[in-house]
């Protein structure tokens, strides 16, 4: 068998392994997940807060859980107060947390003692607590596996579960409670509260059939995206090889998974050698200087002017494939002869019907949260591409 039809078929056998980890921890957490979504639901609406944190890649969870209730990617739903507190939660924590908050503390399958102990103290005040893994707290679980990619992404499935469970509280009115000064953001309390027993049910069965979903995708990728998946590694292997560096970026959750990659190549599981690349996501004040200054559609190619080397990998994800700020940076890659990939949704948008990547890589989906569970699993997996390739060249 050619080596490109070998690697495929290892791309494809490593995407769904995932499926069924996922199915049975779902199958498994979903009733604990709904009641636990119950009582966010309860006190948001008391005033309480989200505040999430993590060390290394783990950090860019507590990013992704801010941006996702904070800027809703579905139009119309509620702003939720979310913080990562991730840069220096010990101290963050002691300062901050009051009784009605809910804190999230994320870590690799084996856990974090630094996360576990700012957990505890967080419950000491009553807050309600995730541990991420970990074995107590208000909702405590362990690793559903060892691999650290694989548990990351269970997790970002449950953290996008919360989410959308929340509003779904939040619109069926299932809570009486007055909101007080909040009161504009939930036109329907001081309606009479409804009973929320089938409900839970309702939304523990929503739970395994989002997870359901995202296997289905899985599938559909490892069928028809493998190959290019493989491609795209040996292309990214040789411009490594011969110096370069992998350039990664996105807006809002993508941006954390830019972030995430980055890191995952920097600072790889044990026994893999680091790969040299940056997020462009992770440059708060040069965002804000551009966006502010020039605009928010040169952030990223601004930045790519300063970094580029010729034998560097650019490396964009976007959900739509429309982002402007996107496209922008994907132009200006094309003009100075970058290897360019993208991770895309839906039908992978104005980026694929340009041909503005080498290697578009789409998740056929319409919804961004399974979009952006589905991509993690593609672009965890090209990272350990990277590292068997590299071990086929010692």
């Amino acid at each position: 068998m050619p080596a490109i039809l070998q690697l495929a078929a290892r791309i494809e056998e490593r995407l769904l392994e995932r499926n069924q980890v996922a199915e049975n921890f779902f199958d498994r957490e979903a009733k604990r997940l709904a009641l636990a979504c119950r009582e966010m639901s309860e006190r948001f609406l008391r005033g309480g807060r989200l505040l999430a944190f993590g060390r290394g890649p783990y950090a860019t969870d507590a990013q992704h859980v801010s941006v996702e209730f904070v800027h809703p990617v579905i139009m119309g739903k509620r702003a939720l107060p979310a913080l990562d507190l991730s840069l220096l939660f010990e101290p963050w924590v002691e300062a901050l947390v009051n009784p009605d908050d809910m804190v999230m503390g994320f870590g690799p399958p084996e856990g974090d003692a630094h996360v576990w102990a700012a957990l505890q103290r967080a419950r000491a005040r009553n807050a309600m607590t995730f541990a991420l893994p970990g074995a107590s707290g208000s909702y405590a679980v362990e690793a559903a596996t060892p691999d650290p990619f694989i548990h990351q992404e269970i997790i970002e499935v449950l953290y996008h579960t919360l989410w959308e469970t929340v509003h779904v509280f939040f619109e069926h009115r299932a809570l009486g409670h007055d909101a007080g000064d909040a009161g504009f953001l939930y036109p329907f309390l001081g309606q009479a509260k409804q009973q929320t027993g089938n409900l839970v049910d309702e939304v523990a069965e929503s739970i395994r059939s989002k997870v359901r979903d995202d296997s289905a995708l899985r599938v559909q990728v490892a069928r028809e995206q493998a190959e290019p998946i493989g491609n795209a590694a040996v292309a990214i292997r040789e411009r490594l090889r011969r110096g370069g560096k992998l350039i990664i970026f996105g807006n809002g959750g993508s941006a954390t998974d830019a972030n995430d990659w980055a890191m995952d190549c920097v600072s790889p599981p044990s026994g893999w050698q680091p790969l040299p690349a940056i997020s462009l996501a992770l440059e708060p004040a040069n965002l804000t200087a551009i966006a502010n200054d020039v605009g928010a559609e040169v952030m990223f190619a601004r930045q790519l002017i300063a970094h580029a080397r010729p034998e560097d990998v650019v490396i964009a994800i976007s959900t739509s494939g429309g982002s402007h700020n996107i496209m922008t940076a994907l132009e200006e890659s094309r003009r100075r002869g970058l290897l360019t990939v993208a991770l895309l949704g839906y039908d992978g948008g104005e980026v694929k019907r340009r041909a503005l990547a080498r290697f578009p890589l789409v998740v056929a989906c319409d919804y961004i949260p399974r979009i952006q569970e589905v991509q993690a699993s593609i672009y965890h997996v090209l990272r350990e591409m990277l590292e068997v390739l590299r071990r086929g060249d010692a």
